[in-house]
């Protein structure tokens, strides 16, 4: 591959780790996308920086599972579903939106706890 590839592919990398992490504390930024994206970029350009975001200790385990086994560890789904109902909880009564703005938060984050609760249901 080409210097100029690795080179943009690393930096889209770094990039989606970045996003990654805001969507942690944001719960309309979705995580785990991000952080595949990441990994995927990594994994053609730098196998360090791959390596380096698969050991991670807060989001390594989580991620290899994701990718490895299309799991999310027990202990990973109820802190991820714990943010994301504080994280839309607190924006609903703190961010004084519109209703419809405050349906969509519940939409969005209904649909993402349902993914997050299937993700792995029926593999062994």
């Amino acid at each position: 591959m080409r210097k100029i590839s690795k080179k943009i592919l690393v930096g889209l990398g770094i990039f989606s780790v970045v996003l990654g992490f805001i969507g942690i504390f944001l719960p309309v930024l979705p995580t785990t996308p991000f952080l595949l994206l990441a990994s995927a970029c990594f994994a053609k350009s730098s196998p360090e920086l791959q390596e380096k975001l698969l050991n991670n200790c807060f989001i390594g385990n989580y991620l290899r599972c994701y990718i490895e086994k299309k799991k999310i560890p027990i202990a990973g789904k109820i802190v991820t579903l714990l943010l994301l109902w504080i994280g839309i909880v607190l924006t609903i009564f703190l961010a004084s939106l519109k209703n419809h703005i405050n349906f969509l938060l519940l939409a969005i984050a209904l649909v993402v706890s349902t993914h997050i609760l299937l993700v792995g249901r029926n593999s062994k």
